[in-house]
């Protein structure tokens, strides 16, 4: 898939089984695990969201990836798919990037922080389109290829939701 765009279209039906797949684990989570889940849910982008992505394109050469995302989702909160799992608004990402600067990965030019995994790792993208995850819970540390796209980072996250027990 490198060299592919993520298609809007392609993100919603995404969106759309994810929000199924998530139906589905809640409501047998309890009965499986024996505690309530957290509060797991993909939020579609709002005019809101838009406009905090419109500043974070404004502040830094966004990926486009990353940019059509957040014209579709504004956020994911999936506290109880593996150890966790959280995709930042696009208010949080200019926030951490205007603190902290790009991801300092080898070979990309800019790399945005985008996310974030209950164990502290930190997912990027960088202008590539391959996803990076974070060797340990820090921004500035070792980063290691965990997808050719965004849209494989999404496939993989959608197989781990339909897979959680």
């Amino acid at each position: 898939m490198p060299g592919e765009r993520l298609d809007a279209k392609w993100v919603r039906s995404w969106w759309e089984q994810a929000d199924a797949a998530l139906t589905k684990l809640m409501q047998a989570f309890l009965p499986t695990h024996g505690f309530p889940p957290g509060h797991n849910a993909v939020t579609l982008a709002t005019d809101d969201s838009d406009r905090a992505t419109d500043a974070l394109v404004d502040l830094t050469p966004i990926p486009s990836d990353l940019t059509t995302l957040y014209w579709v989702i504004s956020d994911a909160s999936l506290p109880d798919i593996d150890s966790g799992y959280f995709i930042h608004s696009p208010a949080t990402a200019a926030e951490q990037f205007r603190k902290y600067g790009p991801a300092p990965i080898e070979g990309e030019w800019i790399a945005i922080v985008f996310a974030g995994g209950g164990g502290g790792c930190l997912f990027a993208i960088g202008d590539s389109g391959q996803v990076w995850k974070s060797t340990t819970a820090s921004w500035f540390d070792e980063y290691e290829l965990a997808a050719a796209s965004l849209q494989e980072f999404l496939e993989h996250l959608s197989r781990r939701i339909a897979n959680q027990p």
